[in-house]
């Protein structure tokens, strides 16, 4: 009976030294949260900024994304929207004159990545009368593989005055967003615009389940 117990604990510390040989080879995402390496929730948050769709209900999640480096205002304490609307442009990369600019304006403009610098996209939001805009990856260029929040920055190859807020949102959220409104026929979501995560746990952040941060 000793021998038997014995032997199952050696095939445990084997398998056990391999599994976690095999997870030290694994790639995590540049924005994967490590629940177990120590990071605090203000580690996390850093300097991003998270939102929340509050409708449609299938993605009631919040949202994490990366304010401009070096363009535009920035989202802090004076700006705030509550059940504001995030409305994907038309034409979706928010690169020429936008023809829902009734819906745009006052609320969030949501515009794809591609086609024409962040500046220009920020500034054609800002004449349609957006408070802020969302950028993502393209649906039709996103890779996986690629997906990360990026630094976006002026390219200075044109003066643009932008006084408006611009920030980064991850290509798998942005994809979903974009395909779950098209397959409900929804013009926009309903968001909470910014949401202070500083203070709640890693653990109780309600992160969309198809993305690790």
């Amino acid at each position: 009976m000793f021998s038997n117990n014995y032997t199952k604990l050696a095939y445990l510390v084997l398998f056990s030294a391999f599994f976690f040989s095999f997870l030290g080879e694994v790639s995590l995402g540049a924005n994967d949260l490590h629940f177990h390496d120590g990071s605090t929730s203000a580690d996390v948050v850093g300097g991003d900024v998270f939102f929340e769709i509050i409708e449609p209900p299938e993605l009631r999640y919040s949202y994490r994304i990366r304010p401009a480096k070096d363009f535009g205002a920035t989202f802090n304490s004076s700006f705030r929207m509550e059940k504001a609307r995030l409305v994907p442009t038309d034409p979706i990369n928010s690169c020429s004159d936008i023809s829902n600019d009734d819906e745009v304006s006052g609320n969030i403009a949501l515009a794809e990545r591609g086609d024409c610098s962040f500046v220009f996209k920020t500034a054609v939001a800002q004449i349609a009368g957006a408070r802020a805009i969302i950028i993502t990856e393209s649906i039709h260029r996103w890779d996986d593989s690629l997906d990360h929040l990026i630094e976006m920055v002026d390219d200075n190859r044109m003066e643009i005055d932008v006084n408006i807020p611009a920030a980064f949102l991850l290509g798998r959220n942005g994809a979903t967003i974009f395909r779950t409104l098209k397959k409900l026929h929804l013009e926009y979501a309903i968001i909470n615009i910014p949401v202070n995560m500083t203070y709640v746990p890693i653990n109780k952040m309600n992160q969309p389940p198809w993305i690790s941060w």
